[in-house]
């Protein structure tokens, strides 16, 4: 009964924004997070994780990217139902490709990205180019909004989605990459059973597939981000990670998450209030340690 009142309530939220424009739903998700957001738990978690990256920055400053990463994920939730509408490659898009020559240059690759601005943005642009891409998942707890969720997706053109953090998922990109197909991997999340490097100066456990990917299949590295400026979008691809080849494959792979990391750092340094802050990147104890 619970997953069916969720899945109600997620309905009802899905056909009213539909009714309006992309930049009034935009906007008006921004409003509401903004509003909501800081009575909710989630507000300790944005700040310790701000203010763990940022300890130079006063507490006027850090209280301004509250604010701007509650207006960042209220876009971000409000936006989803209409991605379909979004044509990157379209005339009069709302998104802006720069780089477009390093994703054209090296198919099939393992593109790697994070949480940035309204990530599926990405996705619109990766899976409505003239490459087939593959790009990992996590479903969410509620089977019914996890099926009307993928079905989202396909909608602006997401039809190859792998279940991440899978030994099957692991055998699917493999598969692609051998048959032609570039992956796309989000990178930037906790994940307790990857290497921990530094993450802003404090020790973070990663994922490192998508490096192991790189490493066992030579296929390039590719990074990729997206930054917005209220409803409009930039999506930008750089070009490849180098990685180290020693042959010692976990100090190859331990240096290569490095780099990952370093390159999410980055981004998040050119835009701190464009990232999802709200999840817990770093172990419980730094969280507990700053209450």
């Amino acid at each position: 009964m619970k997953d069916r009142f969720e899945a109600l309530a997620y309905d009802l939220a899905t056909g009213l924004v539909r009714l309006f424009p992309f930049g009034f739903v935009s906007g008006l998700g921004a409003f509401i997070v903004r509003l909501i957001g800081p009575l909710t738990s989630k507000r300790h978690i944005a700040e310790t994780g701000l203010r763990t990256a940022f300890p130079e920055k006063t507490d006027a400053e850090i209280k301004t990217l509250m604010t701007a990463q509650w207006d960042n994920l209220g876009r971000t939730f409000a936006e989803f139902p209409i991605t379909h509408r979004l044509r990157p490659f379209g005339p009069k898009s709302r998104i802006k490709i720069e780089g477009m020559e390093h994703f054209e240059a090296n198919q099939p690759a393992i593109i790697v990205t994070g949480h940035f601005a309204n990530w599926e943005v990405m996705a619109t642009v990766l899976t409505q180019s003239d490459h087939t891409v593959r790009i990992t998942y996590r479903k969410v707890n509620n089977p019914l909004i996890d099926a009307r969720v993928r079905k989202q997706r396909e909608a602006y053109g997401t039809k190859y989605l792998v279940k991440k953090s899978s030994h099957a998922g692991g055998r699917e990109l493999f598969e692609a990459l051998k048959a032609g197909e570039s992956v796309a991997l989000l990178n930037d999340q906790k994940f307790n059973t990857g290497v921990e490097v530094p993450f802003f100066g404090e020790p973070a456990m990663t994922a490192q597939g998508a490096v192991r990917l790189a490493l066992k299949t030579g296929r390039p590295l590719l990074p990729m981000a997206v930054t917005r400026d209220k409803a409009i979008f930039t999506v930008t691809f750089y070009p490849p990670i180098e990685l180290n080849k020693t042959g010692e494959r976990n100090a190859d792979v331990l240096s290569g998450v490095k780099q990952v990391s370093a390159f999410i750092e980055d981004r998040i340094r050119e835009q701190p209030g464009q990232w999802f802050w709200v999840h817990r990147r770093w172990p419980k104890t730094l969280y507990q340690t700053q209450r």
